[in-house]
């Protein structure tokens, strides 16, 4: 069998993200057969048993790729050194070390990729894909025209600078508007801080779309898997 560098196979099978991998190589946590690895290092995944923090690590070769309804309170990370609630409570029941693509904050809902395939997550993140995600977003105060127009001007967030975002009125009422926000990119909390500049305040965020991929009638707190004609059709760019 084909050797692969150790930093790849721990990106690929979720063990960790690939700048996360190369840390604990540096840091000398990543031991293959009993002797500490480098980076560059190549291992055959049918004889080299792999050993982070000193615990042995099951290579599932099975790779995994869901769509997860996340609820509101939880958040995208598979532990929590402060106890919070985390979405790997939500898919317990998948026989793989699956993790977050992407993020969403803990106040948002809606549409969380996971999977234990780096290449698939990175292909995902990689900004030259441009995959739009699409927002329902509660806004308060009403709207007014000037808001709109600040909204869908903004090109910087804190020191990031951005692409301008789609935004669609979806409904109007007395104290408050619904929002459609669509995006190429996915900067920390940036739907929140456009709102913020442009003087409302987020009720409610809830992310709907992922390319071809839609929330529909996906429960929070469920899971399905992703099937393989909305992969090809999500990486198809």
């Amino acid at each position: 069998m084909k050797k692969i560098r150790i930093q790849k196979v721990l990106s690929e099978y979720g063990i960790a993200s690939r700048r996360k991998a190369e840390e604990m190589l540096k840091s000398k946590l990543v031991a293959v057969n009993g002797k500490i690895a480098q980076i560059g290092d190549k291992i055959d995944l049918q004889q080299d048993k792999i050993y982070v923090a000193g615990k042995p690590i099951e290579i599932d070769k099975k790779k995994y790729y869901l769509m997860l309804y996340k609820p509101r309170g939880f958040i995208s990370t598979m532990r929590d050194e402060f106890g919070r609630k985390c979405v790997a409570n939500l898919v317990r029941d998948i026989p793989a070390r699956v993790y977050p693509v992407g993020r969403l904050d803990k106040d948002s809902e809606g549409l969380l990729l996971m999977t234990n395939d780096g290449d698939f997550s990175n292909g995902i993140l990689h900004p030259s894909k441009e995959i739009e995600k699409k927002y329902r977003v509660t806004v308060k105060p009403k709207i007014t025209e000037d808001q709109l127009i600040k909204l869908s001007s903004i090109t910087k967030i804190d020191e990031y600078k951005i692409k301008p975002a789609k935004i669609n009125v979806l409904k109007i009422a007395e104290d408050r508007t619904v929002l459609e926000f669509i995006i190429k990119e996915g900067k920390n909390r940036q739907i929140r801080k456009m709102c913020e500049q442009a003087g409302l305040k987020v009720a409610r965020l809830k992310r709907i779309a992922i390319g071809n991929l839609k929330l529909g009638m996906l429960q929070p707190g469920k899971w399905r898997e992703i099937l393989p004609q909305e992969i090809k059709m999500l990486l198809k760019k």
